[in-house]
């Protein structure tokens, strides 16, 4: 990865997540990243969420809230499928879908959802 990528964490969350799950989450995937996220992106409806405001908060970056018809479009470069997900909030892919969406058209997926509990997080650079 060039020093130029800018690398965005999306994130998926049940209401009512705690920050310390997602800044854990976020953590681990810089970690497989092997670098610092440059922002979050969340589905639009999630961003008035505490804990995802206080994690977004905590880790210093910025938080963009992402339209459902942008999160829709991302679906198929998206390459992790939850039907659990489908079936709670339309799209099969939260997590890797607002990172892909946050990136743009150029942009490709770093590294596919990881999960805890609560929350998914995966990876996609925003190419220069």
């Amino acid at each position: 990865m060039g020093g130029d990528e800018a690398l965005i964490g999306g994130i998926g969350c049940r209401r009512g997540t705690g920050a310390a799950v997602i800044v854990a989450l976020v953590r681990a995937a810089e970690a497989a990243c092997g670098a610092p996220l440059a922002a979050l992106a969340a589905p639009a409806a999630k961003c008035a969420e505490p804990g995802l405001i206080a994690a977004a908060s905590a880790l210093g970056l910025p938080l963009h809230p992402v339209s459902p018809a942008a999160l829709a479009a991302a679906q198929p470069r998206c390459v992790t499928r939850s039907a659990a997900a489908a079936r709670a909030v339309g799209v099969a892919a939260v997590a890797e879908g607002c990172a892909l969406a946050a990136a743009g058209q150029g942009g490709w997926l770093r590294l596919p959802r990881i999960a805890s509990a609560a929350a998914t997080c995966a990876v996609a650079v925003r190419a220069p």
